[in-house]
């Protein structure tokens, strides 16, 4: 939850967040004091955030590593909804063990079964493979790749945001409470849309749950406006 709410809040290289800030936002979650700072301590130790003192406060920002790892994810997390490649390709393996399906995931590619994945016409497919293109997708495929796509996560996901899209007055937040919120926000979505390359839209049913969910998450943030870091103010 503390990479999410430094990508976040405080991506900038000019960026960092106070020791009573960022403890004030983890207790609004109701993350303890000692799991905070186990965590910041890791992640220093990983050189993901680097942490100094000013007086007797202290600072915590990203390093140029988590910044650019950050940035990267970022272009998925925050993508409008309807972004994606056009084009689809089908891609099947020389051998089904030479290359791991997360190498497959990062080429931008989703599987169907051994051997065989799907992806947008602009992936790059492994040497030696066999690719067909195609410009239309029968229904029982969209079925099928739906169904192996984090269907129930997103779906669980849509409803408690469609709560919070009916309940939430960004009037009555304080700057804290609408970081908290987004932090919640972006935590879970990334959680679930990071774990599957992005798909041409065109090769998923229009009731997948990730299509509305995707555009719960971009409503609920334009709702919710990415305070300055100066206006959290700690209780």
């Amino acid at each position: 939850m503390i990479v999410s709410l430094f990508g976040d809040l405080a991506q900038h290289r000019d960026i960092s967040i106070e020791g009573p800030v960022l403890s004030a936002l983890m207790a609004e979650m109701s993350v303890k004091p000692e799991a905070v700072r186990v965590a910041l301590h890791r992640l220093r130790k990983e050189d993901w955030l680097t942490s100094r003192k000013t007086g007797r406060t202290g600072r915590h920002a990203l390093t140029a590593k988590s910044r650019r790892e950050s940035q990267h994810a970022s272009a998925r997390i925050y993508a409008a909804p309807g972004d994606g490649p056009d084009g689809w390709q089908m891609v099947m393996l020389e051998h089904p063990h030479r290359t791991a399906p997360e190498k497959m995931a990062k080429r931008g590619f989703h599987p169907l079964i051994p051997r065989l994945y799907i992806g947008g016409a602009q992936a790059k497919a492994p040497k030696h493979a066999l690719t067909l293109g195609s410009s239309q997708v029968p229904d029982w495929l969209r079925s099928e790749i739906a169904q192996g796509l984090y269907a129930p996560e997103y779906d669980a996901l849509a409803r408690i945001l469609t709560r919070a899209q009916a309940t939430l007055d960004p009037a009555d937040l304080s700057a804290l409470q609408i970081a908290v919120l987004r932090c919640l926000i972006v935590h879970n979505w990334r959680r679930i849309v990071l774990k599957h390359p992005v798909l041409p839209k065109g090769l998923l049913p229009d009731d997948w749950p990730g299509h509305r969910c995707h555009a719960l998450v971009d409503r609920l943030l334009a709702r919710l406006p990415r305070p300055a870091i100066e206006t959290i103010q700690p209780d």
